[in-house]
């Protein structure tokens, strides 16, 4: 960074006022950067709470849940956790600025930035050319860069590890991106097409981050080079270490602790109390299994409970001008992880087999 960098403090009562959350979202992401960047911080703190938002879908029904605790996202603040799941962390949150810049230069909502017409008029392949308004990914790369990677100021294994990640989602953005054309020729017969590249739904690339994070690989650092502190050897250590990994792979250095339990001092709330899913249309297969997941695997049991919820139904129209509805009643059946009668939370919990969430 240039000696004209400073620190973008955007007030709370700002970024309350766009996501309604509670003050985390905004002490997480006090970001560093060129002052002439200042204009982009607001699609930068968007972008980081649509991937944290993405973090809370993926892990909806797994005993790890996206928890507030654990979305600082820079290892200052006596945060030095290097688990699975805070690989996934860095990568969503880094592709989720990365997309919104994109998105919003592609609008055209920044004065400097435009679509990608770099390709245009080239031959892409048989029977198309590269057209229209490509996604300017390099654009919402180029800056989301500076603002998420200056979070980390450190050369320790956890800094690299974050960093790592962090590009590791920016290069997700760009493996999902489609191809999208149109067709060109007389009355239709599309001898011809135009192309350009679209990002994908957000939804697409949590999927894909999703699956980086199940195949999510432990690095080994050499114990005895890293005792040399911040010496040359231990950074070259840590450096050779990295060097095995594809970019787009997610890394970590620690195993997760149990999230079955509540853990006060780690943030974790344990899966006591949470709610599980045991029928219902179109649930997938790994929806079913969250109550053995949640709850009997955890040491709890399912507990059922029913709440009768009035609705309005059978609404009609009268002229004029009146709609008369009906008052429906229904009875919805939930089930939640409770504690077994007599006995302390997760001691029959069965022993963790491998890698789970």
């Amino acid at each position: 960074m240039k000696s004209n960098t400073f620190i973008i403090f955007t007030s709370i009562e700002i970024y309350c006022a766009i996501f309604h959350t509670s003050a985390w979202s905004v002490n997480n992401f006090l970001m560093t950067g060129p002052k002439a960047y200042l204009t982009y911080s607001t699609s930068v703190a968007v972008g980081a709470h649509s991937g944290i938002e993405e973090c809370k879908h993926q892990f909806t029904w797994e005993r790890w849940n996206c928890p507030e605790s654990a979305l600082q996202l820079s290892t200052h603040n006596r945060l030095r956790s290097a688990t699975r799941e805070t690989s996934f962390v860095h990568a969503i949150s880094s592709a989720g600025v990365m997309y919104t810049l994109t998105r919003n230069c592609s609008m055209g909502d920044f004065d400097n930035c435009g679509c990608d017409d770099s390709r245009n008029g080239r031959v892409g392949g048989r029977g198309w050319v590269w057209g229209g308004c490509s996604d300017n990914v390099e654009f919402g790369e180029r800056i989301s860069k500076l603002f998420v990677d200056a979070l980390e100021t450190g050369q320790d294994a956890r800094a690299l590890m974050n960093l790592h990640n962090n590009e590791a989602g920016r290069l997700a953005v760009k493996a999902t991106m489609k191809r999208t054309c149109k067709c060109h020729g007389v009355s239709g017969s599309c001898s011809i097409q135009t192309c350009w590249l679209q990002l994908a739904e957000f939804r697409e690339i949590g999927n894909y981050l999703k699956i980086k994070y199940d195949q999510a690989q432990k690095l080994e650092m050499d114990k005895r080079r890293m005792r040399a502190g911040n010496s040359a050897d231990s950074r070259g250590a840590t450096a050779e270490t990295f060097s095995t990994v594809l970019a787009t792979e997610l890394v970590f250095l620690e195993d997760s602790p149990d999230y079955c339990v509540r853990n006060a001092s780690l943030g974790l709330h344990g899966t006591e109390g949470r709610e599980c899913l045991q029928s219902g249309k179109n649930l997938s297969q790994w929806e079913r299994r969250s109550c053995r997941r949640l709850c009997t695997e955890c040491g709890l049991r399912v507990e059922e409970k029913r709440t009768e919820i009035v609705t309005s139904c059978n609404c009609k129209f009268h002229w004029c001008c009146m709609v008369k509805c009906q008052q429906c009643k229904q009875v919805v059946t939930k089930h939640y992880c409770s504690r077994r009668d007599g006995s302390s939370p997760n001691i029959t919990r069965r022993r963790n087999r491998g890698h789970k969430r």
